[in-house]
């Protein structure tokens, strides 16, 4: 086969990893970063420097170096209109190898730029810099980029703003103000040692110190009240926040006392306008709410309100960072407070109840202008248990999980154990023995995975770097099985590169006979991060029409360290608007 003619897996012809994957990189070089853009389309391009540095911080009354972007935490906000590409330089001048995503950014024909280390790029090392190419399509609101390497998303990430296009407008009135709030979580201890202490013990992943916002504990937190975070609002002015759960560890629950929220968008799309007491926001998922600052008349002389999120958690076996974390809306055109702020009401940490309420109202907006494309017919469907497991403790090791095993966690009871290699090189240039594209499409063995006492023995896992991989144009099914096995508890299910549609959720075991009567194919949300219930089950659909190499994995990061995640390999299709763009010349080496 001529060198660089792809092979019908996209990549070129076999060739044995020993010895040629250095030298099948060097061929990048002499391949095009992407097509060239038309004068029109450059004219849109905008871009960042983006440079990653230890920075010190003060939180909770200590002083310690986190890793951030241009020394901001949270980092800087990306702004952008639909259909824009946006550049950005990372210089790695930190102390440890690291990579970003675009979360929620569709990247169509560029996996390159995606992220995700090792499965669609090497890490880009200390001293180092990769050039990201973040092409815009269909999107519209917040997304947000973070690291995606170890636990480095702890501090390192921030906000994606998408406007309309010129010429276009929000299908709401403008807003006054548009403001990022982002929940995060805050370690005292340095988080790449709190990944390695449960690497090293097997145990569970140590609690973070507090919940945070806008990168602040808040107002109740020790050595905090001072740098608490405080949004200026006038009266009778309208306000568009754009909430992001950034936190590695939990979904949240979010409101402002004495103010109701209209929720307009989630995941860079519009919703059907509803408006609620409190939203419910799982990690990696965003939330686009317009705030009418309209002061309550019934008697409070206050002109400040407490923000608060507390986390939403139903795993009663398991420890948690229960601690609220508030931030204050304050009026500039009333006199000040005499007191202290009011209180929001939170619903409790374990009230499945309110988390669903909120969840079951998520529908999207459906205009002309913003129209959907629901599939009707599915060529492949997948039902996929998520299950939290053990493994057996190595030779000479003590282990602190279940059992006196390693903790894990699996999908299909297939542990994924990320390769040496990243998995769309081996992909693009057949590089064998990297990956097994045989990930299953039902799980192994059938039992009632939701009772509160699944038998012993389905508590263990095997360990394996199994893909999917489909036919371009493919219309997938994925239903998402939660399983009590070590505790049910809810899951954020995050699919790069694609939003899909999330047509049903439920509770109990899916019945595939009786479930799919219940499907919203008529306007369901499209998201591209589902929250799965605890002891239930959800399930989405999205056509396979962008070649490359996709990740799906929990967004709670120890989850995935324990490896509940795996990858969909896309196809290319026939004609060359749906095959991958040529492998940049500047991709990082392993």
């Amino acid at each position: 086969m001529p060198l660089g003619q792809r092979s019908k897996m996209g990549g070129v012809a076999k060739m044995p990893a020993a010895g040629r994957l250095s030298w099948l990189l060097l061929l990048g070089v002499v391949l095009a970063f992407g097509v060239a853009a038309s004068p029109a389309q450059a004219a849109r391009n905008t871009h960042y420097d983006f440079v990653i540095k230890e920075t010190k911080v003060t939180r909770l009354c200590q002083e310690k170096t986190i890793l951030a972007v241009n020394g901001q935490f949270p980092g800087p906000t990306i702004y952008a209109r639909k259909d824009d590409v946006v550049i950005v330089n990372v210089y790695n001048q930190g102390n440890k190898n690291i990579t970003l995503h675009w979360h929620g950014v569709d990247q169509p024909r560029n996996p390159w730029s995606d992220g995700p280390e090792y499965i669609t790029q090497c890490p880009i090392q200390p001293g180092a810099n990769f050039t990201y190419k973040i092409i815009f399509t269909e999107e519209e609101g917040t997304l947000w980029w973070h690291a995606h390497s170890d636990f480095d998303r702890a501090t390192v990430h921030g906000a994606i703003v998408i406007h309309p296009k010129r010429g276009s407008v929000y299908p709401y009135t403008k807003p006054h103000k548009e403001i990022p709030i982002i929940l995060g979580e805050w370690w005292n201890a340095d988080v790449e040692q709190v990944l390695l202490e449960s690497q090293r013990t097997g145990g569970d992943v140590q609690l973070s110190d507090a919940n945070t916002i806008n990168g602040q504990p808040g107002d109740f937190a020790p050595c905090s009240k001072n740098d608490t975070f405080r949004m200026f609002v006038e009266h009778d002015k309208t306000y568009l926040l754009r909430v992001i759960n950034a936190g590695l560890t939990n979904e949240m629950f979010f409101a402002i006392a004495g103010h109701r929220l209209t929720v307009v968008g989630t995941d860079g799309r519009y919703l059907k306008p509803f408006t609620v007491d409190y939203i419910m926001i799982s990690p990696g998922q965003t939330m686009n709410m317009l705030l009418e600052a309209n002061r309550p008349t019934n008697g409070s002389a206050n002109s400040c309100y407490y923000m608060a999120a507390r986390p939403f958690f139903t795993n009663i076996g398991l420890p948690v960072n229960d601690k609220n974390t508030t931030a204050i809306l304050e009026y500039t055109d009333v006199s000040p407070s005499v007191g202290p702020p009011d209180s929001p009401y939170l619903p409790v940490i374990n009230d499945t109840a309110a988390a669903t309420a909120y969840t079951v109202q998520l529908r999207s907006l459906v205009t002309k202008e913003h129209p959907i494309d629901v599939p009707m017919e599915v060529d492949e469907h997948m039902l996929v248990t998520i299950s939290i497991n053990t493994l057996p403790c190595g030779a000479n090791e003590t282990c602190e999980g279940p059992g006196n095993g390693r903790l894990a966690a699996s999908l299909n009871n297939v542990s994924f154990m990320p390769p040496t290699i990243d998995i769309l090189d081996a992909y693009y240039y057949s590089i064998s023995g990297v990956y097994e594209p045989d990930f299953p499409n039902k799980p192994p063995f059938f039992f009632n995975f939701t009772a509160s006492d699944p038998p012993v023995e389905f508590q263990l896992t095997k360990r394996g770097t199994k893909v999917k991989v489909v036919e371009y144009g493919t219309v997938v099914e994925v239903v998402f099985q939660d399983t009590a096995i070590l505790g049910a508890e809810s899951h954020p299910m995050h699919l790069h590169g694609f939003s899909f549609y999330v047509v049903g959720r439920g509770f109990g075991n899916f019945d595939k006979d009786k479930d799919p009567t219940t499907y919203n194919l008529v306007d369901p949300p499209y998201q591209n991060t589902v929250s799965v219930p605890t002891g239930g089950w959800a399930a989405i659909r999205f056509r396979a029409s962008n070649p490359g190499v996709w990740y799906m994995h929990c967004h709670f990061d120890r989850h995935t360290a324990w490896g509940m995640d795996t990858v969909f390999i896309v196809k290319n299709g026939k004609t060359p608007g749906a095959q991958m763009m040529p492998r940049p010349p500047n991709m990082p080496m392993c």
